[in-house]
This record gives structure tokens, C-alpha cells and sequence, in this order.
């Protein structure tokens, strides 16, 4: 699974307004909607939410992994968004969020899914890449470095 393959710039925002974690899940599911990916935005910003309420995506070190399954979701989907403010997450480690990688999924298919969320973990985990993730300055930037990456 490359999460590369499932981006195009459409859905890379470098420079995310949002400042705390709902206002980012709307951000973030508002990206997916404006780029076509997403037509219930409710539906899917539901789904995300019930996810959070089990548990912080804000897996530390400032980043986060919003993600749901909603039965409106044709295939697995995602958006990734940069802040240079930090949100306020509540993530485990108490620190502000930098990179937000949002995945949403179909309720019936949890595979690719599942290997979408560990390639994310994989990635974070790989010395220098939340650095680098962390001076893109354009999608195209954060797509390179995924390509480099993958």
C-alpha cells in the first residue's frame, strides 16, 4: 500500500487554519469534499468524530490520524494538511499537531484501510521524515517526499 497513490494536490493543504481538532476534522473533511472524494460531509465528519470519541488519533510527536468508515464512501480515501501553528489535539504526548493524515473508508472493507494506517505509522517512524514533512511548502512538496519516501 503507497499512500502516494491515493493523493493528488487536490487533497495536500499545506497551511491549515484550523487551531483545535474539530476544527480540523471539518478542514480536512472539507478538502475531500471540494475535491470530489467526499459527498456526504456530514456522514463522513460523523464517522470521524466517532472514531476520536473512542480514543486520540494524536498519535505524538505532532502528528495525527484522523479516520472513519462510513458506508458513503465508495473507496479508501485521504487528505493530508500541514499546519505551521500547531492544533490543539489532544494527542498522547501532549503536543500540538504539525502533519494530519486523514483517512476515510468504506464500513465494509477494512483491509486497505487498516495497511493505509500502518504505511502513515511507517512513514512517521522513518528518521528525517517528519523534518522534511515539516519544511514542504506546497503540496507538490509533500507528494515528492512521499514519492521519495514510498
Amino acid at each position: 500500500m503507497r499512500l502516494r497513490d491515493l493523493l493528488d494536490e487536490s487533497v495536500v493543504k499545506v497551511g491549515l487554519e484550523c487551531l483545535d481538532k474539530e476544527e480540523c476534522f471539518e478542514e480536512m473533511i472539507d478538502i475531500l469534499v471540494r475535491a470530489g472524494r467526499v459527498s456526504d460531509r456530514r456522514g463522513a465528519l460523523e464517522a470521524v468524530r466517532q472514531r476520536e470519541g473512542q480514543g486520540t488519533t494524536g498519535i505524538g510527536q505532532g502528528v495525527a490520524i484522523p479516520h472513519g468508515k462510513h458506508a458513503s464512501i465508495p473507496t479508501l480515501t485521504a487528505a493530508v494538511g500541514l499546519s505551521t501553528k500547531g492544533i490543539e489535539f489532544d494527542a498522547i504526548d501532549g503536543v500540538p499537531v504539525r502533519a494530519v493524515f486523514l483517512l476515510l473508508a468504506r464500513t465494509d472493507d477494512p483491509g486497505p484501510h487498516v495497511r493505509a494506517l500502518a504505511e502513515i505509522a511507517r512513514l512517521v517512524q522513518t528518521p528525517g521524515f517528519y523534518r522534511k514533512l515539516a519544511e514542504a511548502r506546497s503540496p507538490k512538496d509533500v507528494l515528492d517526499l512521499l514519492d521519495a519516501e514510498e
